[in-house]
């Protein structure tokens, strides 16, 4: 047991859990009810750091797509990137897409049941292999992402903070002693689908339902008089600002000039208008015989940055291509829809 817990483990609490979840637990979800480790690894996925109601819209039009693994494996980039268009965090797809490509290279298009093989595939980490083995194959393996780390904390008042990893790790530890021991084909999903409602709809951040916890009269959190204090994690990470212009570049047949991010840097792989880090540049871009007009500029907000966008639209009526982009071309609307563009290319364009 970790050195830096100071309440002793609750006695009965993955049974508890289990059982609250077979008759309160939410049942309804697309991606439940299957131990497919295909569609349970596509929802874990997506689900970082999404919400619910987002995949709801992205989960059946992916399976829609690519219904198997090696469907998945054998699509183009382009095609994974621009079924994932919306979802942000674009760095998943290309892992989705990579991992695909390796449970069919490595092990025959059959994902492995062993959460260390799990892990050794793009884009799975300790807490979603844990999931996949968990769900699919029983397997006696601990999930800790962020709701479950604030159910854990919560229930145990493990005020150690989370931002040293040596106090994570020691939750993991306790988060592994507090699994089920027995009837794991059943038990492990359920427990694991029990974490993660109750920390999605009654252990939430900002506000716990004491009242509706399976758990209530276990958690030390509680009865110290403030679960709202767990999980302590003291170091934050600094926001920054990024300035781009965008050049809008349309011609006559109403087609947009596009071209495709480098494999490395913000919006990595996709297709977006021409992009430039300094205002003084796009002058030299634009010959003076075509139309210009400077949109107002507008913030477009990510994790941890907030890019300041400024859209030039441009009607060119040249008959030799724009110099913006070396690799850009002509796209028309119905080419451009299926691409992977970032959410205020999309919106851009959509606009016009």
């Amino acid at each position: 047991m970790s050195k830096v817990l100071k309440t002793a483990l609750p006695s009965g609490f993955a049974s508890r859990m289990v059982q609250w979840q077979q008759t309160h637990g939410r049942h309804g979800l697309p991606w439940q009810g299957t131990r497919d480790p295909y569609r349970v690894w596509l929802s874990e996925i997506m689900l970082q750091q999404t919400q619910v109601s987002t995949v709801l819209d992205y989960y059946p039009r992916f399976l829609q797509h690519f219904p198997t693994v090696q469907a998945l494996a054998q699509a183009s980039q382009d095609a994974v990137l621009g079924l994932w268009s919306g979802l942000g965090y674009y760095s998943r797809a290309r892992n989705l897409h990579r991992c695909a490509q390796d449970v069919v290279a490595r092990f025959a298009g059959v994902f492995p049941s062993d959460p260390h093989d799990l892990q050794s595939l793009p884009g799975i980490g300790r807490s979603t292999a844990a999931a996949i083995a968990a769900f699919c194959f029983g397997q006696r393996a601990a999930i800790l992402d962020g709701n479950v780390k604030r159910v854990l904390t919560r229930v145990l008042a493990y005020d150690a903070d989370l931002s040293v990893g040596a106090n994570e790790r020691a939750l993991w530890d306790v988060a592994e002693q507090l699994l089920p021991r027995r009837d794991l084909l059943h038990s492990m999903p359920r427990y694991t689908q029990a974490l993660m409602d109750l920390g999605a709809t009654v252990c939430l951040p900002r506000r716990t339902d004491c009242l509706l916890c399976p758990v209530h009269d276990l958690c030390a959190g509680r009865e110290q008089g403030d679960p709202l204090k767990f999980p302590v994690k003291t170091r934050k990470i600094k926001r920054s600002s990024e300035s781009w212009w965008l050049l809008q570049i349309t011609n006559p047949q109403g087609q947009v000039w596009l071209e495709r991010r480098p494999e490395h840097g913000i919006w990595a792989s996709l297709y977006s208008l021409p992009m430039l880090s300094r205002p003084e540049d796009v002058a030299p871009l634009i010959p003076a015989d075509q139309a210009r007009v400077d949109a107002p500029a507008f913030v477009h907000v990510l994790t941890h940055k907030d890019l300041h966008l400024h859209a030039v639209r441009v009607e060119w009526t040249r008959r030799e291509s724009p110099s913006a982009g070396s690799h850009g071309s002509w796209m028309s609307h119905s080419q451009w829809q299926s691409l992977g563009l970032p959410a205020p290319i999309r919106a851009l364009l959509e606009k016009a």
